[in-house]
């Protein structure tokens, strides 16, 4: 069991670092690039120092780093200049580029099962309806603080504002990007609760 974890892990440590050298090379926007993939080096972090005392399930570990690919190619393009979805707006009817929109989905998606694992292994909260409650709370509250982060670099910096923001002259940009955090969270807890739990119990 050690010897496969230890070889996924080195799998999911070279495609996350792979990735991330391969969006900081002449980002669209050097400072967008950053402030993109923060949360991703973060989380990455994070998991350097608990894959032992707090190892994940399989399941995790791929949906967060499918989740720090997706802010690596943000970062690397900016949400609104993303080739395949530019690609996609035509034959789709889209007005506008809509990447950023699956970025704010995965928001949701993602956190929704990190809560919803170390609320179960710590015992917070047993399963049932208020478990899923607080999680989609959570997954509001995360999609909200972004909102008021994205908000301040707007307010400091005029020059990384509108790549940052990705709003792209949207004026309900905010409020359906939590409505896209929403839809993430409630569809992690509709599609992935058993299989999830088969996991939860293999690892314990």
């Amino acid at each position: 069991m050690t010897e496969h974890f230890s070889r996924w892990s080195y799998l999911w440590a070279a495609v996350f670092m792979l990735v991330l050298l391969w969006s900081g090379v002449e980002p669209k926007d050097r400072l967008t690039w950053f402030l993109e993939v923060l949360p991703a080096l973060l989380g990455g972090v994070v998991l350097l120092f608990t894959r032992v005392a707090f190892p994940l399930t399989p399941l995790l570990y791929v949906l967060i780093l499918l989740h720090c690919l997706v802010l690596m190619l943000g970062g690397h393009y900016t949400y609104a200049e993303v080739p395949l979805f530019d690609w996609l707006r035509e034959p789709l009817g889209w007005q506008r580029n809509n990447y950023d929109k699956l970025g704010h989905f995965m928001q949701g998606f993602v956190p929704t099962v990190i809560g919803r694992e170390v609320l179960l292994r710590l015992k917070v909260l047993p399963r049932g309806a208020w478990l899923h409650f607080l999680l989609v709370c959570v997954a509001l509250a995360l999609s909200a603080t972004y909102e008021l982060i994205e908000w301040w670099v707007a307010v400091l910096s005029e020059e990384a504002a509108e790549a940052f923001l990705g709003t792209q002259g949207y004026e309900w940009d905010t409020q359906s990007d939590m409505a896209w955090a929403l839809i993430g969270s409630l569809s992690a807890l509709l599609t992935l609760t058993c299989w999830h739990d088969r996991q939860l119990k293999s690892l314990t």
